[in-house]
């Protein structure tokens, strides 16, 4: 297969959907882990297609919805600040911090700018001599190599004017915490497959043998979602765990070497907070003392976190697949993609944002 509708092949789709249907004899619930994948899910409707007995729960596989609301209120504060040049990919500007967003500071005169790559930044900085560019840089470890060489490059060229809030998390030690947190559901993974294109799957195997749960490297259309979950219920059936790359036409065991070369170069694991979840142990990336200087939190320090105040949003329970979207009392109400309460309702990969957009859960509010 070469195109896209190839994966979305009608009579395919109900081929592997009656074969799900033949192999499963057990309740089971399975964890999509990426937003991307739960879009295709809702947009598709692959959950009707599928066996009663399968239960799909939403992973925190959004990098948008899990950044911290303390890291927003940092990118704020560094906006505020004069001669600042603050860029971002869209979505962010969106999320809600402790009491406002970056969109609503940038139509106060904040100048803050959406850029579609990292390296734009450089140019950015160029052009600006006697100002300072902040990236704030989010995203899975798909998005780290990029991050990672603009940070490289800006050294290279001495641009003494940049620097990176870093907010990068790390999809293998979120899944531990999920698989080991008390009153965990769930039995089996799909797991990220742009993620994978980068790390491979190598760290992968000790945790489907440790919490003996099967996880499949899956990719984004319906029938890699389809395949993906066959062959993740085909190893419950059977009682095994072990790791299987659905997703071959992208990635490899070891993964992209040269994007890890570059990512390990500049990157740390650090532990970093993650929204309405909490701490998890070395599941962020921080610069490394050879490029601290580059460090936007070391720059513009926030000395005072913003209180909080809880606004009734259940994106923690969303992101950890306790709740569904449709069981928050804000959904489809008070919390729309117009006026968001939280992450999942801004991202593109938001589980919210895909219930909004593609099911008729709010019709039933």
């Amino acid at each position: 297969m070469k195109y896209v509708d190839e994966y979305r092949q009608p009579h395919l789709v109900k081929k592997l959907s009656q074969a799900l249907h033949q192999i499963t004899t057990r309740p089971w619930t399975i964890m999509e882990v990426c937003g991307g994948q739960t879009h295709s899910i809702v947009k598709f409707g692959l959950q009707a297609l599928l066996p009663q007995k399968i239960r799909l729960i939403h992973g925190p596989g959004c990098p948008v919805c899990v950044t911290p609301i303390h890291l927003i209120d940092h990118a704020l504060h560094i906006a505020t600040q004069p001669n600042t040049i603050l860029c971002s990919f869209g979505d962010m500007l969106r999320v809600p911090g402790s009491r406002t967003d970056l969109l609503t500071m940038k139509a106060k005169g904040s100048d803050i700018r959406i850029i579609h790559s990292p390296s734009e930044t450089l140019s950015i900085a160029k052009m600006n001599p006697h100002k300072q560019i902040i990236l704030f840089a989010v995203g899975f470890e798909t998005t780290a190599p990029a991050n990672a060489t603009t940070v490289y490059m800006a050294k290279q060229l001495k641009l003494d004017n940049f620097s990176l809030l870093a907010s990068n998390v790390l999809v293998p030690p979120a899944l531990e915490f999920l698989l080991q947190s008390q009153g965990n559901e769930v039995q089996g993974l799909l797991a990220a497959g742009h993620v994978c294109t980068i790390t491979g799957y190598g760290d992968y195997h000790a945790l489907a043998r440790n919490y003996q749960t099967p996880i499949v490297v899956t990719g984004f259309e319906p029938l890699d979602i389809l395949q993906g979950l066959y062959l993740c219920v085909q190893q419950l059936e059977k009682g095994e765990y072990c790791v299987i790359n659905q997703y071959r036409r992208c990635v490899q065991e070891q993964g992209n070497l040269h994007a890890q070369t570059i990512m390990n170069s500049v990157f740390k694991a650090v532990d970093r907070e993650w929204r309405g979840i909490g701490v998890i142990a070395s599941s962020g990336l921080g610069l490394v003392d050879e490029f601290a200087g580059y460090d936007a939190a070391i720059r513009f320090p926030l000395e005072k976190p913003l209180s909080l105040k809880d606004n009734g949003c259940i994106s923690g329970l969303i992101l950890q697949g306790k709740k569904k979207p449709c069981e928050c009392s804000l959904f489809g109400k008070q919390c729309t993609p117009e006026s968001p309460y939280g992450a999942p309702m801004v991202s593109t990969e938001g589980a919210c944002s895909a219930y909004y957009q593609y099911s008729n859960s709010r019709d039933h509010q």
